[in-house]
């Protein structure tokens, strides 16, 4: 695994391949390619009304990239929910070379000036591929995820993929599809050139939810 690089790591993103590992301790990496995807489509995102409100108050402060590596440090922490995670050292160490490319972004939530919330992923060209999100404060990574839909949606991202389709994803109108499916999208949204940036770094819950309902 010492051959695999930033750039195979890319390449493999462009075919729909990403990374994962059987436990934090182990050093192997696995490319996965499921036969099923689930992807969240932009403008179909559905957000709770209870959400909306939390989003709007602006309780957490969101920024973006001030805090990538303690991001991934903290989705690859234990939680109560489970013991082990796919995220190993290499794995790891490969998405903070990624964002030091500008291929990879954290949306964090920050309270009192403590890191709360977030997420992380890998962007290319009109392709997000959402990674992992941890959550300390109630609804946290929820937040996240609605600004990332917000930035996304204002930068003209085509395609946000969610790997694998779950009951907590689904509440938001993601979807499931076939692995010739995903494909097709991921081969168009590549050629777009997103802009992960359209919004301010630090914009309020307002903008977001606004981009959002302009797609919608």
């Amino acid at each position: 695994m010492q051959a695999f690089t930033v750039d195979d790591l890319i390449d493999c993103y462009a075919r729909g391949v990403f990374p994962m590992a059987d436990a934090r301790d182990d050093e192997r990496v696995f490319l996965i390619d499921p036969e099923r995807r689930g992807v969240m489509p932009l403008n179909a995102f559905h957000i709770p009304g209870r959400l909306a409100r939390t989003v709007r108050s602006d309780r957490y402060e969101v920024r973006i990239d001030t805090a990538f590596e303690e991001v991934v440090e903290a989705c690859a922490a234990p939680t109560e929910e489970r013991d082990e995670t796919w995220i190993n050292r290499p794995i790891q160490e490969l998405y903070v070379a990624l964002f030091a490319r500008g291929h990879a972004h954290s949306v964090e939530c920050w309270r009192e000036g403590r890191l709360v919330g977030g997420l992380y992923g890998v962007a290319l060209g009109g392709a997000f591929f959402g990674e992992s999100m941890f959550s300390r404060e109630r609804d946290a990574s929820k937040v996240a995820l609605v600004h990332l839909i917000g930035r996304l949606t204002a930068g003209r991202f085509q395609l946000l993929d969610a790997q694998f389709m779950t009951s907590h994803l689904a509440q938001f109108g993601a979807q499931e599809i076939g692995r010739a499916e995903y494909r097709r999208r991921l081969a168009r949204a590549i050629q777009v050139e997103g802009d992960f940036f359209a919004l301010p770094t630090r914009s309020g819950g307002a903008q977001a939810l606004q981009a959002i309902s302009q797609a919608s």
